[in-house]
């Protein structure tokens, strides 16, 4: 693993293709792939980040969905360990990017060099350009470099001096900040979070769980020991799989139910987007599949509206001042929304 000058952390090529997996079973979604792959991947992601079953396996969610992941806490209770163990569980191309004030776009995303020998521009591809990118406290680096992630997050692809440049998939950004720290800090725009999936938070540990911590992390660090137990090309089937878990018209409309009522309560100032709906239908197939489904119920959409939504939302005056959150917000959502009955 090595360091540049600019905080970016590599373990990999830059720009090494991963291969590519099949489409996934035609007729429908292969649950004993996803089944066998999520629980090696959670098997080995609990035997570092301890107490923590929840958490573990709304990351995975968010990982065969495809998508993007927020984490934020207050430090020191394992937002980059998880992070770090997701990736460290993966043969895939990893890079950690340490955001800071003096971070530049072009750290990010790459930049054209003049080749003298050759007389001409060459690319020299960026942090981007991985599987799976670790963006550490991404509020500290400007609105700039912060713009630089948008059209990679979303579009898969990097646009460098009028070039674009396709990322390599699997895909997914998992960024970490820290709420309460908040000198030099640039707040994510509503642009930027609304292309993160989910935003989880790891919360303290319970006593038991802090006393095997010590147990375990007192000497060495149970990260050091961690071996992949999947590769990228198992996760691209896994995400194709995933992508064919019905959902029946009864629960999309539920979904567009919940985001319709986002937009018209007098509790927000912005409602949930077109992207959030779509989201949250990917994470809840990639939720149904890890519990042994091959279609979608309101469950489904229940346990993951609040990590899905509420990131998204901006609360009114309010609400602000009533000391609510935008999740107590989705909560009050789910139980206005009639809730559809689970028919396939």
């Amino acid at each position: 693993m090595t360091t540049t000058d600019t905080g970016i952390e590599t373990t990999a090529t830059p720009g090494r293709p991963s291969g590519g997996g099949s489409n996934g079973s035609a007729g429908g979604a292969d649950l004993g792939l996803i089944h066998e792959v999520a629980d090696r991947l959670i098997g080995a992601m609990t035997s570092v980040i301890e107490g923590k079953a929840d958490v573990v396996r709304t990351t995975v969610t968010v990982l065969f969905a495809g998508g993007h992941l927020l984490i934020e806490d207050v430090p020191g209770v394992g937002k980059t360990m998880l992070a770090k163990t997701l990736a460290r569980s993966i043969d895939a191309t990893v890079r950690r990017i340490q955001f800071t004030p003096d971070l530049l776009p072009s750290d990010v995303t790459g930049v054209s060099i003049f080749n003298q020998d050759a007389r001409r521009f060459e690319f020299r591809p960026g942090a981007i350009f991985a599987n799976v990118v670790v963006g550490d406290e991404i509020n500290r680096a400007s609105p700039k470099t912060q713009s630089a992630l948008l059209e990679s997050m979303e579009e898969r692809q990097v646009t460098v001096d009028g070039t674009t440049y396709t990322l390599q998939t699997p895909f997914i950004v998992m960024a970490t900040q820290n709420p309460i720290e908040m000198e030099g800090t640039y707040p994510l725009p509503e642009a930027q979070r609304d292309r993160f999936m989910a935003r989880i938070s790891m919360g303290y540990p319970a006593p038991r769980a802090e006393l095997d911590l010590l147990e375990t992390h007192g000497s060495s660090s149970p990260l050091d020991a961690l071996t992949p137990v999947t590769d990228a090309e198992t996760i691209n089937r896994v995400v194709q799989s995933v992508s064919h878990v019905h959902a029946s018209p009864a629960v999309r409309q539920y979904i567009v139910d919940l985001v319709t009522r986002s937009r018209s309560t007098t509790a927000l100032r912005l409602g949930a987007s077109p992207r959030a709906a779509l989201h949250l239908l990917r994470a809840s197939r990639a939720y149904a599949a890890l519990e042994g489904r091959d279609h979608v119920i309101p469950d489904d959409v229940q346990v993951l509206a609040g990590p899905v939504l509420a990131h998204r939302l901006m609360p009114s005056s309010e609400t602000q001042l009533a000391r609510r959150t935008t999740a107590e917000v989705v909560s009050d959502l789910l139980r206005q929304v009639p809730v559809p009955p689970a028919a396939r």
